[in-house]
């Protein structure tokens, strides 16, 4: 099994402190180049799901820049627990507590599943749930989610980059901005159902990216964490993940990718347009309404009064690889 370190990587994936199972089942891929699939299913609802590690192709990892010493203490990385990075989460289709979406989402179906790729594209595509976890090769990314309500991880992620999927349904003239939508299942995700149980979003929630954001290197498509397949809470069968970004447009449980001529209105923008706008590119110098961006609370094993905060860094410590896309751009008014 072969290990890709990106060039400006600051942190390789042996500098991340992380939990002593996640280590044991590193050795285990890197010895045997796979495991079985009953130690790497995530749950009871995710038991028939394909192992993404028993394939007979040797999987490529591909570890991202950490540009960050998060342990003031003893100057290294902590990998987020498992446990806590799937049960503290936002997905406000099953509810606004963070425990809502482990405790409401668990008989989510994600299989079959269909994600539809179309619009400004020479080859629309339609992909069924094998062709999320076989059509493209995985990697694996270790990279920061940063909230916009000033709390963060750093979580292990599993998938492709976004460009592989766009470059084969062809990327038109015409696009110039990538539009995401979730499923739409109100039988399923009680959110929905009830608005006020749903945060009061206009379903199915939509997110997008200019063009050159989207076929950003950086920017992927997960199917696992923490070496096992999504669990539902956590956005099954596949979301989005852009390190440089708040983590609401990490849009989760998507049905369909469309190229654009317009830009897309993202669901927050919709509900509070003076508090998420279209970029949410993680910026310290500019403030939440109703909070500072300036920290953030790094989650650990430790409980909600654990002193973890660590100051937040533009565009979430990704600077180098990202901060040229939006030269010239007013980052206070496109915020």
């Amino acid at each position: 099994m072969q290990i890709n370190i990106a060039k400006k990587s600051q942190a390789k994936e042996q500098d991340v402190t992380d939990e002593g199972i996640y280590r044991e089942r590193r050795s285990i891929l890197k010895k045997m180049g796979f495991v079985g699939a009953s130690a790497l299913l995530a749950g009871p609802a995710q038991a028939d799901l394909f192992d993404i590690f028993s394939n007979k192709e040797e999987t490529k990892f591909k570890v991202e820049p950490l540009k960050f010493k998060a342990d003031k203490q003893t100057g290294t990385i902590k990998l987020t627990p498992e446990e806590k990075a799937t049960h503290h989460n936002n997905f406000y289709e099953f509810g606004t507590k963070k425990s809502d979406p482990a405790e409401n989402a668990q008989n989510f179906k994600v299989n079959p599943w269909q994600l539809r790729v179309e619009g400004a594209v020479d080859k629309p595509l339609t992909l069924d749930y094998d062709d999320l976890l076989k059509s493209l090769p995985l990697e694996e990314r270790i990279t920061r989610l940063r909230c916009v309500e000033a709390w963060s991880m750093v979580i292990p992620w599993i998938g492709f980059p976004l460009a592989a999927l766009l470059n084969k349904a062809g990327v038109g003239s015409k696009g110039k901005f990538v539009k995401f939508t979730t499923l739409k299942s109100p039988t399923q995700m009680p959110g929905q159902a009830n608005r006020f149980k749903g945060g009061g979003i206009d379903y199915p929630y939509v997110e997008g990216l200019r063009i050159d954001e989207a076929m950003h290197p950086l920017t992927m498509l997960a199917v696992g964490m923490y070496g096992k397949t999504l669990p539902p809470q956590n956005g099954a069968p596949i979301r989005l993940v852009v390190p440089w970004k708040y983590g609401f447009k990490w849009i989760k449980s998507i049905v369909k990718i469309e190229l654009t001529e317009r830009q897309p209105i993202n669901s927050w923008n919709q509900l509070l347009p003076n508090e998420y706008g279209f970029y949410a590119n993680v910026n310290p110098e500019v403030d939440h309404p109703r909070w500072s961006q300036a920290s953030e609370r790094l989650i650990t094993s430790g409980g909600l009064l654990s002193r973890n905060r660590i100051p937040t860094l533009p565009f979430n410590g990704y600077g180098e690889e990202v901060a040229g896309m939006y030269k010239g751009l007013d980052l206070r008014k496109n915020f």
